[in-house]
């Protein structure tokens, strides 16, 4: 048995996972949009660049995202992905990489149990908590 995280995503999957790509060293292993369907596959009512499926790893996780019509689309809105990184300077990076655009829901600070802590929603609409534990 395996668990996968999967996103879905307004229109924007493919633009989400190559920003993830880029900013927090993530690999794309797969994408297909609705337009690389095979021939007689009825293909959903939707632009021919819209991706059906998406797969990436990236921090040791395979995530999987795709788009799902516009008007049907809600952001997330009670699971956040989790990344904990290995320097209070690595989350400052990511923290500022994913905030870009975004909304922050608790500014990256020192708490009692860590070096950072933030929380924000990415401009992709994907809820990111963002860790640098403290040493024990």
């Amino acid at each position: 048995m395996k668990l996968f995280t999967h996103l879905n995503f307004g229109g924007n999957c493919e633009a989400a996972f190559r920003y993830y790509e880029m900013h927090l060293g993530g690999k794309i292993t797969m994408v297909m949009r609705v337009g690389d369907l095979p021939p007689g596959v009825k293909p959903p009512d939707e632009p021919k660049t819209a991706v059906i499926h998406a797969r990436m790893d990236v921090g040791g996780v395979e995530l999987i995202g795709n788009d799902v019509p516009a008007q049907v689309f809600q952001p997330i809105r009670s699971s956040y992905l989790y990344l904990a990184v290995d320097s209070a300077a690595e989350a400052e990076r990511v923290y500022k990489v994913l905030s870009d655009g975004g909304q922050i829901g608790s500014p990256i600070a020192e708490t009692f149990f860590a070096s950072r802590y933030a929380q924000v929603r990415d401009r992709f609409g994907v809820l990111w908590t963002i860790l640098h534990e403290r040493a024990r």
